[in-house]
């Protein structure tokens, strides 16, 4: 489980993460984010399906939603980071994702230069859906959860679509800010 997720009124159900943000794993995901090392995504992507088969107790979701990049973001990396970890998620665990599901609808600041009160606020209304959400049991696809603040928000829309279970699938948790 997640013990990183800091927020205080989760829009989420249950947030898994494989690992600790340090060392290898750090450096893995800081290179598939920054560094342009996609490859590392299928790394990432098999390690976190494989800790999910043998860690999980629930039902599996009925879709994988990628957290959206703002397109600027998107054309400086070329690719979504979160998108490429779901595709090794959907291979390996045989589970659909909804890459058209939901939009970033404005820029907003890289969440890691800012404090967890800032992260919330920058995020708040920073999503929405594109196009109408069928399922009512899905996983949120994240990188790093640190605050939790972007996946809550992400939740919330979700929520909102009327999703009745929403999960938060990471790679990493951050330590505590």
């Amino acid at each position: 489980m997640c013990g990183a997720c800091q927020v205080k009124k989760p829009r989420f159900d249950v947030c898994h993460s494989a690992y600790r943000y340090a060392f290898p794993i750090d450096h893995l995901v800081r290179r598939l984010k920054y560094g342009e090392a996609i490859i590392h995504a299928r790394v990432l992507g098999e390690l976190l399906a494989r800790y999910l088969k043998y860690r999980r107790r629930e039902p599996w979701p009925e879709c994988l939603v990628p957290v959206p990049l703002a397109p600027a973001r998107y054309r400086q990396r070329g690719y979504n980071q979160a998108i490429e970890l779901g595709r090794w998620l959907e291979r390996t665990l045989e589970l659909p994702m909804r890459t058209d599901l939901l939009v970033r609808t404005r820029e907003t600041v890289e969440q890691a230069s800012l404090s967890q009160k800032e992260r919330r606020k920058n995020v708040r209304r920073a999503f929405a859906l594109n196009h109408p959400l069928k399922e009512k049991h899905v996983a949120v696809i994240d990188d790093v959860v640190t605050t939790a603040s972007t996946v809550n928000e992400v939740a919330r829309v979700l929520r909102r679509a009327g999703a009745k279970r929403v999960e938060v699938w990471a790679v990493a948790r951050a330590a505590k800010l």
